[in-house]
């Protein structure tokens, strides 16, 4: 009897963990560890410092991140015809190697490098999350394909939590004394996360149920108390000096709401565990678990390749919306063409204000304790936008028909407002920026990748989205280097205030001023841009976008409200 019970617990064990449910779980933890692109502001004041650059230096090495953080089209090439874990360990040892060379040159272990040096390093360690990003988001897009919008919502908002999460982890661990051991946590943690989970992402075949969509808003709920507990903790921590034991308290219990999802996964698991074993008929069998799902081709299983000598001439005989385009057929669209134009300038400028929002605090007298707190909230705010937008933007989509472009274009209209905030501030304007600008590119982010699988299909998803966001670095270089960064020095050379250690540093609301407005002209333009493609989409998004999708395996209503109920009656006796 005890061998018996041991073997089934294992056996559920074994089932939980290959399951779609830990799958999810597994992507929004290795998430995380990508939102060490958004705490740059923290530690470019740190490289800043040590190595006395200019703030159109610092600009450049934000640029440099926003090019690591968004070039991924090597790995989504790569991930057409390799395995997952391929791009997770590639992943992993790209974030070790880069960010443990930046401790090492900002703590003084190794000699100070050049700066093309570090703009490599800044690339290279941020480059990183795009292998791990792309692994996560096909594979869950293609487990999920009809509720693409609100698993890219999740997954993307973790990303935008991510932040927070590690600068609360970092406090717990380090203390915050020294900054520069937060580049040595962004070194080791995604890392070990990944080698850790990667094994749970990859494509799932499994019978759904109607309540699918209650467990996805579960988990939204879950994450929703995850980012109010932080948003508060952040508030505590700015009116309190917190000791070391008050900041390994609030980060244990981060962590604690972080593993909630695995008690959802179990009872999902545990539903179709009773179900698998008490279905007789083999027609119906959950013997079909946790296979790859056969309706969804990716370039590897193709035995003819697609190039041809009448390659060219389908670039122009493209399909209709929603079927599977090659990658060139994309590419020259003029869909994609607006895409692209409203991701260069929108997105691109929305990168721009987050990556000075640290040095804006400095111009306009806020503390460093603040600033750090403007971090957290823009990360904060970021997953809210995230989660609300993929869930929003689904709802009008299926529910009103609205075109999900539409979504996207009054995102941009929020950061907009934002960006003048800073523009043009007052007491306090800046807190409120990072509210509304966090959210904002946060709400960007998902729509741009639900956007391009529902023009182009899903068969090469993986090269494609890359393609998308590949135009954001461009636009932020432009504008942050170009605009931001040499408009803030012609300032601080007029103050001719030169503070060794700080290089060149300007004071006042004059300094970001007028490269904020260009910056809120720029987003402006690309709602405009959006509102056009939404307005060239309108009669796509009349149809039903996942009919190629609908026709999967259900587990019927009856069935799963006949288990929920035995299961509850077993608890009652």
């Amino acid at each position: 009897m005890g061998n018996k019970g041991g073997s089934e617990a294992w056996a559920f064990i074994k089932q939980v963990v290959a399951g779609r449910w830990f799958s999810v779980f597994a992507g929004l933890i290795m998430m995380i560890g990508n939102g060490t692109t958004y705490v740059f502001p923290t530690y470019s004041k740190v490289i800043k410092t040590q190595f006395d650059y200019s703030q159109t230096q610092i600009n450049t090495l934000g640029f440099a991140k926003d090019l690591g953080s968004n070039i991924g089209i090597i790995a989504g090439l790569l991930a057409e015809v390799t395995p997952t874990w391929v791009l997770f360990i590639i992943g992993a040892f790209q974030n070790f190697t880069g960010f443990f060379l930046i401790w090492l040159s900002i703590t003084a272990r190794i000699a100070k490098p050049k700066f093309w040096q570090m703009f490599i390093l800044v690339c290279l360690g941020t480059n990183s999350s795009n292998w791990a990003n792309t692994a996560i988001m096909v594979t869950s897009v293609r487990n999920f394909p009809d509720r693409r919008g609100i698993i890219l919502g999740l997954l993307k908002g973790y990303v935008g939590i991510g932040g927070a999460i590690i600068s609360q982890l970092y406090l717990a661990i380090y203390g915050h004394n020294d900054p520069s051991n937060l580049v040595l946590l962004f070194a080791w943690l995604p890392s070990l996360l990944i080698l850790i989970l990667f094994p749970s992402i990859r494509p799932i075949r499994i019978r759904k149920h109607p309540d699918e969509l209650k467990v996805f808003y579960q988990l939204l709920y879950v994450s929703i108390l995850l980012a109010i507990f932080i948003l508060f903790l952040t508030i505590a921590q700015k009116q309190v000096v917190f000791s070391q034991a008050g900041y390994v308290g609030g980060a244990s219990f981060v962590v604690c709401l972080l593993c909630v999802p695995i008690l959802i996964a179990c009872r999902e698991e545990l539903l179709l565990y009773k179900l698998n074993k008490q279905t007789a008929a083999p027609s119906v069998a959950l013997s079909m678990l946790h296979q790859n799902p056969p309706t969804l081709p990716t370039s590897a299983d193709s035995e003819i390749p697609e190039i041809s000598p009448s390659c060219c001439p389908n670039i122009w005989n493209k399909p209709e919306r929603g079927e599977d385009f090659t990658i060139l057929q994309a590419v020259f669209s003029k869909d994609m063409a607006l895409i692209c134009l409203a991701t260069f300038s929108g997105c691109g400028s929305s990168l721009a204000a987050i990556d000075n929002l640290g040095q804006v605090g400095e111009s306009l007298g806020y503390s460093q304790r603040a600033i750090g707190i403007l971090v957290s909230w823009v990360s904060i705010f970021n997953f809210f936008g995230r989660v609300f937008s993929g869930f929003i933007s689904e709802t009008l989509m299926t529910k009103y028909k609205l075109p999900r472009p539409l979504t996207f274009a009054f995102a941009f209209l929020i950061t907009c407002v934002g960006q003048l905030f800073i523009a043009y501030p007052f007491p306090g304007s800046l807190y409120l920026a990072a509210i509304i600008i966090g959210f904002g590119f946060g709400a960007q982010n998902p729509m741009l990748f639900a956007v391009i699988s529902e023009m182009f299909g899903l068969k090469r998803y993986s090269t494609l989205f890359n393609c998308g966001q590949l135009a954001a670095p461009f636009g932020s270089y432009i504008l942050n280097v170009d605009v931001v960064g040499k408009l803030y020095d012609m300032e601080a050379l007029r103050e001719r205030k030169q503070i060794a250690g700080k290089g060149l540093t300007c004071t006042g609301a004059h300094c970001f001023g007028g490269s904020f407005t260009v910056l809120a002209a720029a987003t402006l333009f690309g709602a405009v841009v959006m509102f056009v493609l939404a307005y060239r989409t309108r009669e796509f998004y009349k149809r039903d976008v996942y009919k190629n999708f609908n026709e999967e395996i259900w587990i019927p209503q009856t069935e799963m409200e006949f288990y929920r109920l035995d299961n509850k009656k077993n608890i009652e006796d």
